[in-house]
């Protein structure tokens, strides 16, 4: 059994403002993956200047907040957040989904190759193989502020958390950190060292991440609200169910084309 650290979340203190290490590692993620995602770009997809690069990461941040926050509010919360519409703009207190971030950045991808005649499949493989960075660093986040622990476990590395009782549970922030985040990045980063068919790299990350997912979602301590729902299965690992088939689609489309 290992004691939490107990790890101040707050960065930084100035006077009201409090900069804290969850916000910071998403800006860190988005530091990183600028000159990577310019890097690909200008192997890859040269039509994509370093210019709209910036354009690309500025539409994505947004994606990723108004998509992560409206998946929170209709996957986890939707009749809290209906019986209380102002705390939609209460983000301070938390609430961000991942798969409707996921669906954020998606649409980005569409309109943004719509806008400037590329590819909608080729976009979305150039910006792929970048986006672990951000899981690896949020996950790490998410384990500074002490949330979204795992179940109760006896074993040696098992965590009492703050909050969590006085059971040691499965650190799964740092188990997610490694899988989706640090392993992916990896197998990404070696799947996308040369052209692949259109649509080849995004195929390996929906059904990347959401075997990862799916797999920890089964040591990780179920929403509260909503519990586990039909089969045991978490609601993060229903979700997840249908990126692993449509990545396995898409990986199969992608060889065809080639």
């Amino acid at each position: 059994m290992i004691s939490y650290p107990n790890l101040d979340p707050v960065l930084l203190q100035i006077g009201p403002l409090a900069i804290r290490w969850y916000g910071m590692m998403y800006t860190l993620a988005f530091l990183l993956g600028w000159p990577l995602l310019q890097a690909r770009a200008k192997r890859f997809l040269p039509q994509l200047t370093p210019e709209k690069v910036s354009d690309l990461l500025f539409w994505i941040l947004l994606g990723v907040l108004f998509g992560g926050r409206i998946g929170y509010i209709l996957f986890y919360q939707f009749e809290y957040y209906l019986a209380e519409p102002l705390a939609v703009f209460r983000i301070w207190e938390g609430g961000m989904a991942f798969h409707g971030g996921l669906l954020g950045v998606l649409t980005v991808c569409l309109l943004f190759s719509r806008r400037h005649q590329f590819s909608c499949l080729a976009l979305a493989d150039l910006v792929a193989p970048i986006a672990p960075i951000g899981f690896f660093l949020g996950r790490l986040g998410n384990f500074i502020n002490a949330e979204l622990w795992g179940r109760v476990t006896d074993l040696p590395w098992g965590m009492i958390f703050p909050g969590g009782g006085p059971l040691p549970r499965h650190p799964s922030q740092l188990y997610q950190a490694a899988l989706e985040g640090l392993a992916l990045f990896l197998l990404l980063q070696w799947l996308g060292r040369v052209a692949r068919p259109p649509g080849f790299l995004l195929g390996w990350f929906l059904a990347g991440y959401g075997l990862c997912r799916l797999v920890v979602e089964f040591v990780r301590e179920p929403d509260p609200q909503l519990g586990l729902l039909a089969l045991d299965l978490t609601m993060g690992q229903w979700l997840s169910l249908p990126m692993i088939l449509a990545g396995l689609a898409l990986w199969r489309y992608s060889l065809r084309q080639r």
